[in-house]
């Protein structure tokens, strides 16, 4: 276990550094901030004066080198737009980013799972149909369009609901019902695969035999041993919520860090950019690494050389 993990860590440092390149150079591809800066009737020395003081007027490689230095100091830059430390940016819109992805969780869940195991114990009926019919649009369902449409339902014509930004848990239903619904599509999908290789097995027969209930053989057998794969898409699906949420926070003026991450790109914010890029990567290299972890004590059969 203990390589296992240096070896994850080790694999994680070549990610960070690829995603940093990576943000670095397309970046600076999209344009200078500086044209959005100055008014157009700006001279050439005006230009120049503020290409200096944003520190972009040496090599893109020279650029690249010395905020990597300063980054391993813990100094990702200063915001362009905002005048800010970027590492005090991104703190101070992360908890409202996380105050909605637990939510969009349990939400895909609650919803994912139950449906999934439905479907696996009827399967190839009417409930097993419908649920697949859920799961395919739920995973070709683009988020913008699901939020506007459930702003213009819920919050236009029938105004049950606020359209957006952040509030009291009234806020809270659409961003997570659009953040969330994609994900039910996954969970769905992977429990009734799951179910159905768990019913097939001969403990699940030999319980059967002992004349235990079909509810208990169901909800306790076969989905403890079908949930262990659903772990591993846990991982993943947080990783997906923390990205996703830029589209979700856009539509819904939701103040966390997917729509600071709009915001740095709209409005050419090398520095902000970088940071919320960088920052979220180790955040969603964290969250695999830990269910890596708990996968190999949940599933004693998992062992890591």
């Amino acid at each position: 276990m203990g390589r296992f993990i240096v070896r994850r860590l080790l694999q994680g440092v070549v990610l960070l550094v690829l995603v940093t390149a990576i943000v670095f150079v397309l970046g600076r591809m999209t344009g200078s901030p500086v044209d959005l800066m100055l008014p157009e009737d700006a001279t050439a020395e005006d230009r120049e004066r503020l290409i200096r003081t944003l520190n972009l007027d040496g090599p893109v490689h020279t650029q690249f080198l010395t905020f990597v230095g300063n980054a391993l100091h813990g100094d990702f830059g200063t915001s362009i737009r905002m005048r800010q430390p970027t590492l005090d940016v991104f703190m101070s819109r992360l908890p409202n980013t996380l105050a909605i992805i637990p939510w969009a969780l349990l939400f895909a869940m609650s919803v994912g799972i139950p449906l999934g195991v439905v479907a696996a114990i009827n399967r190839g009926r009417f409930l097993d149909r419908a649920s697949g019919t859920v799961a395919v649009l739920g995973i070709a369902t683009p988020s913008f369009w699901l939020g506007i449409v459930l702003i213009f339902i819920f919050a236009v014509e029938l105004r049950w609901l606020p359209s957006g930004r952040m509030g009291g848990p009234e806020h809270y239903i659409l961003p997570v019902i659009t953040l969330g619904t994609f994900l039910t599509a996954g969970f769905m999908r992977l429990t009734r695969s799951s179910m159905l290789d768990v019913m097939e097995s001969e403990y699940v027969k030999l319980a059967r035999i002992k004349g235990l209930s079909e509810t208990v053989v169901i909800w306790k057998h076969c989905l403890r041993n079908a949930l262990i794969p659903v772990l591993t898409l846990w991982g993943v699906f947080v990783g997906n919520l923390i990205t996703g949420a830029i589209v979700t926070e856009t539509v819904f003026a939701w103040p966390g860090v997917g729509r600071l991450t709009y915001e740095a790109v709209i409005y050419r914010d090398f520095p902000l950019l970088q940071a919320v890029i960088i920052l979220k990567a180790v955040l969603i290299l964290s969250v695999n690494l830990v269910v890596d972890i708990l996968y190999a004590y949940v599933d004693p059969r998992i062992r890591y050389s």
